[in-house]
């Protein structure tokens, strides 16, 4: 860049610097714009807020789910809303680190999830908590401890559980290696074994396969397994995963996460939304929600935004909600599920599902990556229109599947028991929530905007006196170099 070029962005910044110590607040150059669906997703935010109770989030079988509240917790650190309730759940997730990614509730010591641990390992980067000593766990350490060695062949870079008993293959999937990557990218040197693996998950048609097993054992690669199912929501995570690492430097990981994202755009209904495969199949919130998140992430905002307004168009609101008006902001899994609640409200019986469904579905609607989360700010919340409307609505989908069942779950979240079987989900203690362990909290929000960052200050005199500064400054320069010469 030529001198000139150089000394008149210096003066610049300067001035910006200068309007902002005026102020007394930090100002950026340039704010990027909120996503048209920004209000819906701190509606959902707010309505899963005040689902926690004491922390945490319950299952449809015991008082606490771990595995839901740390979806919880991520779901509400991408809004920036109820600060109060992620320092509370960010507290109580760290007091129950082992109850989460082991058995030792169950009386069953000896195991360790990978994928619970890696899960805890990313939702403590993007909380604002100390990964390394969470809850007196150092969860970084822990998930390097369980990546496959060199002497594991094509299994290499493969996070793992541990167990001391011949308990046959692991049950580690892709939503597992995916917040391996994010959460080692997140809290220091990614080992480029992790992203080899999970690249070795992507089909030749860019889509990702969910589990990297088969009857037969471990399959090396997803084009050597016949007839791989490929999945929108493992791809979602994958993309995601990769685009983080791509930014950390690893190899092949941005070639990898453009051909997924290229694929999932092939997957869109007409209307914007998505299904999974398997039970998932039918258009649903929760995979709308992830494949819009990631194709944010991506840069196919076109795309994205034909998603967040499936997803608005399974919200309840004031107006639409019916005899579920009382919970409006929240996102139901499908129309038929929308359709249930608006003549008859939530039931408890049906409410996990809401709760599992608006997680998911408000990261679709905020658009912040998982690899941004707790990095970026939260995005803030468009001007209300004339009619007080502040984001667009759409007519109900018409391409969801019938409900399969009261409780709907993703891969990385697994329901919890009926039985005494153990999982790493259900958990029988109720501890009071702690004080340490919480992320900072954000800058505060005007009453009844749910947490999320507002502006709206008048500036203009602010910006005369910053361009004043920049041309008083250009005449200077000016004067200057006359002198010189």
């Amino acid at each position: 860049m030529p001198l000139s070029r150089r000394l008149t962005t210096g003066l610049g910044i300067a001035a910006v610097a200068t309007l902002a110590t005026i102020i007394g607040a930090p100002l950026s150059v340039v704010a990027a714009p909120a996503p048209a669906h920004a209000t819906a997703a701190r509606d959902a935010a707010s309505w899963l807020a005040g689902e926690f109770t004491d922390g945490s989030l319950p299952g449809p079988f015991a008082p606490e789910d771990w595995g839901l509240t740390v979806d919880g917790l991520v779901a509400l650190s991408a809004t920036g809303v109820d600060a109060p309730t992620r320092k509370a759940a960010t507290a109580q997730v760290a007091k129950h680190v082992r109850s989460y990614n082991s058995y030792d509730d169950w009386g069953i010591e000896g195991f360790t999830d990978g994928g619970a641990t890696a899960k805890l390992l990313y939702a403590a980067s993007a909380a604002g908590a100390d990964p390394t000593d969470f809850g007196g766990y150092d969860l970084r350490a822990e998930t390097l401890s369980l990546i496959a060695g060199a002497d594991a062949g094509r299994q290499r870079g493969r996070i793992t559980s541990r167990t001391t008993a011949d308990s046959g293959p692991d049950a580690g999937n892709t939503f597992d290696q995916s917040f391996a990557v994010l959460g080692l990218a997140r809290s220091g040197d990614l080992p480029q074994d992790t992203v080899d693996f999970l690249i070795r998950q992507q089909c030749a048609a860019g889509g990702f396969r969910l589990y990297p097993d088969t009857a037969d054992g471990p399959s090396p690669s997803c084009d050597e397994q016949p007839g791989a199912t490929l999945d929108v929501d493992s791809t979602a995570m994958a993309v995601q995963a990769l685009l983080a690492a791509a930014e950390d430097g690893a190899g092949g990981a941005g070639d990898a996460a453009r051909k997924g994202a290229d694929w999932l755009v092939t997957q869109q209904h007409a209307d914007g939304s998505f299904g999974g495969s398997g039970p998932t199949t039918g258009a649903n919130s929760n995979s709308t929600g992830l494949a819009g998140q990631a194709l944010a992430a991506a840069g196919r905002g076109d795309d994205a935004a034909r998603a967040a307004t499936a997803l608005a168009a399974l919200q309840l609101t004031a107006g639409n909600g019916g005899a579920a008006s009382a919970d409006a902001g929240a996102i139901a899994y499908n129309t038929d599920g929308l359709t249930a609640a608006k003549a008859n409200g939530i039931t408890e019986t049906d409410r996990d599902q809401w709760r599992r469904a608006t997680a998911q579905a408000l990261l679709g609607l905020a658009q912040v990556p998982l690899g941004r989360i707790g990095l970026d700010p939260p995005p803030a919340s468009p001007k209300p229109t004339p009619t007080g409307t502040a984001s667009p609505t759409a007519s109900p989908t018409t391409t969801g599947s019938p409900t399969p069942s009261a409780t709907v779950t993703s891969p990385s979240q697994p329901p919890s028991p009926t039985t005494a079987a153990p999982t790493t989900t259900a958990l029988p203690t109720t501890t009071a929530v702690p004080t340490t362990a919480a992320p900072p909290s954000t800058t505060p929000a005007a009453p009844g905007l749910g947490g999320l960052p507002t502006t709206g200050a008048a500036i203009t005199s602010y910006v005369l006196v910053a361009l004043l500064l920049v041309g008083g400054g250009v005449t200077l320069l000016v004067l200057g170099r006359r002198r010189a010469t």
